[in-house]
C-alpha cells in the first residue's frame, strides 16, 4: 500500500522521477516498519535511484546518436530494457523522452554526469552498474561504432574510469555477453571465458575463483538495491551474473579435466 501512495503522490507532482523514488519511498517505509531502524535512509535512497534512471536513459540516447543515427536494433534494445523495468504506458512514455532529450544533436551530458557523481558517485556498484549498463547498449546492434567508444571513454572518465580501467571493463562485458542465453561458440568459449572474468589461462585457480566472487559480489541483488540501483533494474544485473556464472563454470570444468 506503502509503495501505490508512494508512486501516486510523487508522479502527481514531480512526474516519471518522482513516481520512481516515491515507490522506493513507499518500499523503504514498508521495510522501516517491518525491521526497524536497519532500513536505508528514505531521502537519500530516492534521490539516488530517480538520478540513476534519469541518467540511464538520457545516456542510452546520447549513445545512441553518437554515431549520427538510431538504428532500429538499438530502439528495440531500449524497448526491451523498459519492457523488463515493467513500466507503465505513462512512464514509458516519459523514458522514452528522457532518451529523446540525450540523442539531440547539441545535446550537453556533462551536467547530468555532474549531478550523478554528485549523488551517486561515493558509490562504486552504480557507477560501474552504470557503466555496464551502457555498454551493453553499445553493443545492441553487434558492434560499438568509434564515436561509441569515445563517448563511453568519455563518461568514464567522468565516472573516474581511466582509459586502460574502461578498457579492461568493455573487454569483460563483450566476453560476458559471448555466453548469454547459456551457449558460447564451442571454437573460442573457454578463451572468452577467461576474458570474462579478467582472468587468464596462466591465472592460478585462487586467482581465478577471486577474480569470479568480486564480480559475482558487484552484481549480487542485495548490494545492488542496498547501494540504491533500482529494484526493476536488478534483473539487468542479474543477466550479467549468469554469463559470468556460465564463464566460470566452464573454466572449472576444463580445469578438472
Amino acid at each position: 500500500m506503502f509503495k501505490l501512495i508512494g508512486v501516486l503522490i510523487g508522479y502527481y507532482f514531480f512526474g516519471i522521477l518522482g513516481a520512481f523514488a516515491g515507490y522506493f519511498l513507499g518500499s523503504i517505509i514498508t521495510r522501516y516498519r517491518a525491521y526497524g531502524m536497519g532500513a536505508v535512509n528514505p531521502l537519500s535512497s530516492g534521490q539516488r535511484q530517480a538520478v540513476f534512471i534519469e541518467t540511464v536513459f538520457i545516456l542510452m540516447g546520447k549513445l545512441a546518436k553518437a554515431d549520427g543515427h538510431i538504428s532500429r536494433d538499438e530502439v528495440a534494445h531500449v524497448e526491451d530494457f523498459i519492457q523488463k523495468l515493467g513500466m507503465s504506458a505513462e512512464h514509458r512514455q516519459q523514458a522514452i523522452a528522457l532518451f529523446k532529450q540525450g540523442s539531440a544533436p547539441d545535446y550537453d551530458v556533462e551536467p547530468n554526469l555532474k549531478r550523478f557523481m554528485s549523488v551517486c558517485g561515493h558509490t562504486h556498484s552504480l557507477k560501474q552498474v552504470l557503466l555496464v549498463y551502457l555498454i551493453v547498449m553499445a553493443l545492441s546492434d553487434g558492434r560499438i561504432d568509434p564515436a561509441e567508444e569515445r563517448l563511453l571513454i568519455d563518461i568514464a572518465r567522468h565516472l573516474g574510469y581511466d582509459q586502460a580501467a574502461f578498457k579492461r571493463m568493455l573487454e569483460m562485458v563483450l566476453n560476458q555477453s559471448h555466453f548469454a542465453g547459456g551457449q558460447a561458440d564451442s571454437a573460442t568459449a573457454l578463451e572468452d571465458a577467461y576474458k570474462a572474468l579478467g582472468v587468464s589461462k596462466e591465472s592460478s585457480d585462487q586467482e581465478v575463483k577471486r577474480a569470479y566472487r568480486k564480480l559475482m559480489s558487484q552484481y549480487h541483488p542485495d548490494k545492488l538495491m542496498g547501494q540504491g540501483v533500482p529494484e526493476d533494474m536488478i534483473a539487468v544485473a542479474t543477466e550479467q551474473a549468469k554469463e559470468v556464472q556460465l564463464a566460470y563454470d566452464l573454466i572449472s570444468k576444463s580445469r578438472q579435466q
